[in-house]
């Protein structure tokens, strides 16, 4: 205990560390970001979903010697992105694979001239079949995917077994089947990508860019360029949004970026806009999930038999580790004493589908909800009675066969979520004004949990880094790679540095997220940076503390200013004033890769969200009312910014319900601008009422868990189950567009006009 100790900074609302240039316009964007001499590419995209090259023209009427081009021979490393697999090129090769593949780039000082140059490129193809759905690829014979395994167009496979399911059906008093589908979805991040790249022969390369995972994109440079680690350096700039639209695509970019400042030896900015970034970044998978579950007569779980699929595009991405979450998930917070899980990432000729906030666990939570509204409707149940009869509690055990060690309070979840939103009576209520309106109001609710930080052995694999250093104008620097996009983390991890040394908040600023400067802390995704990388910061902290005690004559009281006086004295002795430390599992952390048992996460977050809603039978469209969230994410290190989260996440989640449907035509995306890609917008998004419960995680930093993705999971199935609860019929696909709810309720109703006849 310091004497310091009251200038407690956790679990307060302190204003964001970037804040105040946001709010008055002085921070600076890539596109705001200029450098001497620069010139600025653009990108030659394919038109069709697959085929070969044969010619690339060049119209003789433009001046081609005033431009740099470049194309996949002008690479001088290896023409692959690096990520999990190493299968999707830099630049198309001989072949293309989905639309708007990027084949050539060009760069000219004076970017008006670019539309003009780029459509006078014509491109010969041969076009080959397309496949460009789950069910295509399938059955497809030839394989699409370049790999060649014997896996055959499937990305990844993972086939999870726990007790004797073919044991069960023959007992159970109910069996419930049903398929359920999501469709892809735009991140809609406000700023669209950009970089700017400087090329040295000396020096290397330097890359600017609107990013999430620095290290990322510094190993996809080593390798494209054949340079070594210190040759690369990535400097992550102000970031407008992200939601894992910017964990891969920035590595593309700032490839391109830089083979065209390489060849033109002049920095190189390119900036899309937002029908190129539409149409050529990645999206959500799409997701089928087909679920057939035994229930016995009292309502308890039996078996549950789950077969996911989804859709990964034309390169593999980020699309195993998503399937292996939306797998983990896809039982949600329920005990079952025999599960079976297979679950397939397929290969087809659309953009490739990668990161986005939820990572696999919104398709899959989407499935198991719905599903069990319908097996509460087979058993004669409520909604909250069925759920809470088959709840996770400590000491059950998931698919993985993990314990549940710490506390599960599902329950007391569930209860304030009914207390909060009235849950029984609101359903009573338009249960006796619906018969007397056309438009029809419902309240539905979801239950689910969000495994925090990598799955399985993900965290010790990536080893993570963090630290603490200390300048000599006596301001202490957080070091992480962990970036900013405006979810929080500048302001939440200078908190959790703050209170660990026991200074102010205000004497604690970010390190530039530069790769020249920060150690790898690993990637800002995954809901790991405040209880993981916090947990760094807390750590080095409380290290750097000890240190200045042993070595510079820290009292165990001391004031701010005694603290920076013994910085000093350190300096002296060691030369610099830093803590730095490396990530250690928490203790009985087991995970079995091969066979996929084990401690899926250290620990899960839970909620329970309820929906209201009013479905207009005139003009078949449903809008959400209300929305309750009440969620337990462990400690809560900034009110404020724990609640925005939450509802960014149900406004997302609302998105993704009733509003968000890509479009393709032949493998390209139809709605590719924001005057036809429809999200919800202010007046969509009703009144969100954030509840939280608040029970300590000991690994985490000061208690923290994750929470930056679990409000994503639950709004969807909330939604439909509360459109279920209005109008009595079962929807089972996302988007759910007022044509959708027309074609169900207009069809059911001649199919009855038939009967009556």
């Amino acid at each position: 205990m310091t004497a310091s100790s009251n200038l407690r900074t956790v679990g307060t609302p302190q204003l964001r560390k970037e804040g105040v240039d946001k709010v008055l316009g002085r921070a600076k964007y890539i596109d705001d970001l200029e450098r001497e001499g620069i010139w600025y590419g653009a990108t030659v995209r394919s038109t069709i979903p697959r085929g070969r090259i044969l010619a690339i023209h060049y119209d003789a009427r433009v001046d081609w010697s005033e431009f740099v081009i470049v194309s996949a021979g002008d690479i001088p490393g290896k023409n692959h992105i690096q990520m999990i697999s190493a299968d999707q090129p830099c630049l198309a090769d001989g072949q293309v694979n989905h639309c708007d593949e990027a084949i050539v780039l060009i760069a000219h000082p004076d970017k008006r001239r670019l539309p003009e140059a780029l459509a006078a490129i014509y491109i010969d193809y041969e076009p080959l079949r397309a496949v460009l759905s789950i069910e295509e690829s399938e059955t497809q014979e030839e394989i699409i995917w370049g790999p060649h395994t014997s896996e055959g167009n499937i990305f990844k496979q993972f086939h999870l077994e726990k007790g004797n399911v073919d044991s069960v059906w023959a007992e159970a008093a109910y069996i419930v089947e049903g398929e359920y589908r999501t469709g892809a979805q735009e991140h809609l991040y406000i700023e669209n990508n950009g970089a700017i790249a400087e090329y040295d022969e000396v020096t290397g390369i330097t890359v600017w860019g609107s990013l999430q995972c620095p290290f990322y994109v510094h190993k996809s440079l080593m390798a494209v360029f054949d340079l070594p680690a210190e040759k690369v350096r990535v400097i992550q700039v102000e970031t407008g949004g992200a939601f894992g639209g910017k964990e891969d695509y920035p590595s593309i970019l700032a490839a391109h970026a830089g083979l065209l400042a390489m060849k033109a030896r002049r920095p190189i900015k390119i900036v899309y806009d937002r029908m190129e970034d539409l149409a050529a970044t990645t999206k959500r998978h799409p997701s089928r999930t087909r679920h057939r579950t035994a229930i016995d007569k009292n309502g308890k779980l039996l078996a549950m038999e789950i077969d996911i699929a989804t859709d990964g595009g034309a390169y593999a991405t980020l699309s195993s580790t998503v399937l292996s979450r939306a797998t983990l998930h896809s039982t949600g917070p329920y005990v079952c004493p025999n599960i079976r899980i297979t679950s397939r990432a397929w290969a087809t000729n659309t953009v490739p589908c990668g990161a986005f906030r939820g990572f696999g666990a919104p398709q899959s939570i989407f499935a198991i909800e719905r599903h069990m509204e319908q097996v509460a409707l087979a058993v004669g149940l409520d909604s909250d009675e069925i759920r809470r009869r088959n709840f996770l509690h400590d000491g059950d055990t998931t698919a993985t066969e993990q314990v549940m060690v710490e506390p599960v309070i599902l329950d007391t979840l569930l209860d304030r979520a009914l207390e909060v939103s009235d849950f029984h009576a609101r359903q009573s209520e338009f249960a006796r004004l619906n018969p007397l309106s056309p438009v029809k109001r419902g309240i539905g609710l979801a239950a689910f949990y969000h495994g925090s930080g990598f799955t399985g052995s993900g965290e010790r694999y990536l080893n993570s880094l963090a630290g603490i250093d200390v300048t000599t104008d006596n301001k202490v620097r957080v070091l992480v790679s962990s970036t900013e996009f405006g979810q929080g983390t500048n302001t939440i991890l200078t908190q959790i540095a703050a209170e660990a040394l026991g200074i102010g908040y205000e004497d604690v600023i970010m390190a530039p997220c530069d790769t020249g400067i920060v150690p790898n802390s690993g990637p800002t995704v995954a809901s790991r940076t405040s209880m993981v990388v916090g947990k760094l910061i807390e750590r080095a902290g409380r290290q750097l503390v000890t240190g200045l005690r042993q070595d510079a004559g820290l009292l165990d009281n001391y004031s701010t200013q005694d603290f920076f006086t013994s910085c000093l004295r350190y300096r002296e002795l060691h030369g610099k004033v830093e803590s730095l430390c490396r990530y250690e599992a928490p203790p009985n952390i087991y995970w079995d890769d091969q066979h996929y048992r084990g401690e899926a996460y250290p620990a899960f977050a839970w909620a329970v969200y309820v929906a209201e809603v009013a479905v207009d039978t005139t003009t078949y469209s449903a809008e959400v009312t209300n929305f309750h969230t009440v969620q337990e994410v462990g400690r809560v290190l900034n009110p404020t910014l724990a609640a925005g989260q939450i509802e960014g996440g149900v406004a997302q989640g609302i998105g993704y319900a009733l509003y968000e449907k890509v479009l393709y035509n032949n493998g390209h995306m139809l709605n590719n601008q924001m005057t036809n890609y429809i999200m919800p917008t202010a007046q969509d998004v009703p009144s969100i009422s954030v509840h939280f419960e608040e029970i300590p995680f000991a690994h985490g930093a000061f208690g923290a868990k994750g929470i930056g993705e679990l409000p994503h999971d639950g709004p969807a199935p909330a939604i439909l189950n509360a459109i279920q609860n209005a109008i009595n019929q079962s929807f089972t696909s996302i988007p759910l567009l007022p044509e959708d709810i027309f074609i169900r309720v207009t069809s059911d109703a001649h199919e009855q006009e038939q009967i009556t006849v």
